[in-house]
This record gives C-alpha cells, structure tokens and sequence, in this order.
C-alpha cells in the first residue's frame, strides 16, 4: 500500500513571522485575536512598530515570560500583554475612533473566508448553535491603510478558504490586499491573485490544486 503524500506546511509561528517580515519600520498596527497576535513576539528588535488594541491600549510589547502575566493588561482576546516605554491605555471609545479614522497603518486578522477580490468573512458561518462575534473586526477592516489575513489555506474538511466568491457573511468588501497562510502568501491585486511565497516543498501545480482561485507566480 503507497504512503498518502502529506502537504508540506508552515507552523503558525513560523506564519507569523513571515508577517512580521513585511510590517514597515514605524507602522501603527492592529493584530487582531488568535492566531494575529502570535506576531506581536517575531518583530524584529531594530524596528519600532507600534502595537494597538481594540479595547484601549497602544504600545504592547511581546506576551508576558510564564509567571509574570498582569491580567489587568490584556489585548482585545484577553490574553495578558506586555506594555512597552511610552505604552499607554485609554478609553474605548478612543481606540474605536483611532480605528475608524484611518490612523492604522495595517491591521491583521484571522478569516473564514477571502474571496479573490479582497472581501472578507470571518465573523459567522452560520454553523448551528455558533455565536456570531464580529468585535471591531468591521472597523478595523475599512478602517486601516492595509489589511492583511492570516489563516489555513483548508478548513478541517478540506475546502479551499481562499474561494472566487465569499459564502459566509461578509465583514468588508474589497479590504484584503494579502493573504498569510500555512503554504502560501498570495497578493490579492487588481490583476489576479498573485503567489510571492510557497512554503518549501510545494510546487506551484500543487498549490493550484487546493484552491479554485486562478493564481499567478509572482515569485
């Protein structure tokens, strides 16, 4: 009997830290919960990026060492976070109209489903008995400069969740401009869905395989 071949894929560390790459030195950022926040400890150390969070807070630094957590001082998935010189908190309301107001550079967020021409779903699939919870993941998606997601390629079941059309209900219309997930980064642009990175020992063919969506190789 032949051995089911295994897709190669990148851990979600190693996914945030391909993020973490391509944030600008002095960018203003939003990492959205789950697996976003991961890239908050693979910033590089000689690039200030300032980190914000929908419920008050600006400046973090990396998650805490174990032991030294202060859960007075959590980002918007209640993890505990570190707050970096010149770090602040402040009203929610205030963070809200930071977001609104088009003064974050880039926002990162987790996804249901992109769909080709940047539409986002990650708030609802309609599942039975899910709770819908949106947050501030609208604002956020309109609201800053550049949107980038981070997620699977495949749902459990092995749908592609980079599709033609969004099926779920969408968060934004036309906001994501990149795709980060575990065997690819796609560049969603005017002109196609563009592939800049594959994960090692995935060929271009394979990766066509996993997803409707017509790619170009842009590498």
């Amino acid at each position: 009997m032949s051995e089911q071949k295994t897709t190669p894929a990148w851990t979600r560390d190693q996914i945030a830290a391909r993020v973490a790459v391509d944030i600008p030195d002095g960018a203003v950022v939003n990492l959205g919960i789950g697996l976003p926040t991961k890239v908050a400890n693979h910033l590089p150390a000689d690039r200030e990026v300032i980190l914000q969070s929908e419920n008050g807070v600006i400046g973090m630094g990396p998650a805490p060492a174990k032991g030294e957590e202060d859960y007075d001082l959590i980002n918007a998935g209640k993890q505990p976070v570190t707050l970096l010189p010149g770090g602040c908190y402040f009203h929610h309301a205030d963070s809200f109209a930071m977001m609104r107001g088009g003064h974050l550079d880039v926002c990162v967020l987790g996804a249901f489903q992109v769909a080709a021409n940047g539409d986002l779903a990650n708030w609802s699939t309609g599942a039975p008995n899910a709770i819908p919870a949106v947050g501030g993941a609208m604002d956020l998606a309109i609201g800053a400069k550049k949107t980038y997601v981070m997620m699977d390629l495949l749902t459990k079941t092995g749908e592609s969740k980079l599709v033609a059309e969004c099926t779920y209900p969408l968060t934004g219309v036309a906001c994501v401009s990149r795709v980060y997930t575990d065997v690819a980064v796609f560049d969603l642009t005017p002109e196609g869905t563009q592939v800049i990175d594959i994960v090692p020992g995935l060929s271009f063919e394979e990766l066509q395989k996993l997803t409707p969506v017509a790619l170009t190789d842009a590498r």
